[in-house]
């Protein structure tokens, strides 16, 4: 089944087992050398990039969005991003052919960032990345917060005539959600894609937000989902595909005893059981 280029870039699952992964090789770790082998990505590494990490140690890992931070005692934080097909390949050996960026610590570890798309960033933030970041400072919650729940839905979607699976995949509205786990999550809860957010049953949009935090955790759990080129950061293929519910199965059983479709969205498959999510 052909799948639009953006259901093939690593969603908030993949990120967090990404992030997750890193910890172990970097967290609390001195960088001693930081080695770009192109000038850019989807954009120009920054210039000062080696300048400003090496000799650094490592503070926290994190992740905002489908972005990871790497945070530095310097108060520099690393953030990247995976774009199409990037992923941090950690079990060191010599760079290759679509490894942009090496980091080595002072424990022995070599890092590179592999992209073979080249679709992925990297961009250095001092202070408060959450504040000094541009692409963070309009991102709604995280869908795993406790300020993402049933009632700052209600909130946010009342009076919205988009549809609600457009405006789950809209980033000021919740954060990190694309667009495998949003089909997932919507037929968990029993809702159409095509209904109007502001239209959606109350008894309906009270599940939702579970059923988004669930989906979401069960990916982690997985790994993530396995979409091309990902893999984790120790070579491991996400599972949770093996798990989908809807997810790139037109034609097959939901779990309802419908059948499930497929229909486009804004340009994007959107997958759906129309007898349980009318």
């Amino acid at each position: 089944m052909a799948r639009s280029a953006a259901d093939l870039m690593p969603e908030l699952p993949e990120v967090e087992t990404t992030v997750r992964g890193l910890a172990p090789f970097l967290e609390g770790q001195q960088l001693v050398t930081v080695t770009t082998f192109r000038p850019d990505l989807r954009r120009p590494f920054p210039a000062d990039l080696a300048q400003r990490l090496t000799g650094a140690t490592v503070t926290a890992l994190s992740r905002r969005a489908k972005y990871g931070i790497v945070s530095t005692d310097r108060d520099d934080h690393m953030i990247f991003h995976l774009g199409m097909s990037g992923r941090w390949r950690t079990e060191g050996g010599a760079a290759g052919k679509h490894d942009h960026l090496l980091i080595e610590t002072a424990g022995g570890h070599r890092l590179f960032l592999h992209d073979p798309r080249r679709f992925g960033s990297v961009d250095l933030v001092t202070g408060d990345p959450l504040a000094h970041f541009p692409a963070f400072v309009t991102l709604g919650p995280e869908p795993l917060s406790d300020d993402f729940d049933a009632a700052y839905l209600a909130r946010l979607l009342s009076g919205r005539r988009a549809p609600i699976k457009a405006m789950l995949l809209d980033q000021t509205v919740v954060a990190g959600l694309g667009n495998i786990y949003v089909c997932e999550a919507l037929n968990m809860a029993r809702i159409s894609p095509l209904q109007p957010a502001a239209e959606v049953p109350k008894a309906r949009l009270t599940a939702l937000a579970p059923a988004i935090k669930a989906v979401l955790a069960a990916a982690i759990a997985a790994g993530g989902s396995t979409l091309r080129d990902f893999l984790s950061p120790e070579g491991d293929l996400g599972y949770f595909a093996k798990e989908w519910r809807v997810y790139g199965r037109e034609g097959e059983a939901c779990e309802c005893g419908g059948t499930i479709a497929r229909i486009v969205q804004s340009g994007r498959s959107t997958f759906y059981c129309p007898k349980c999510q009318p």
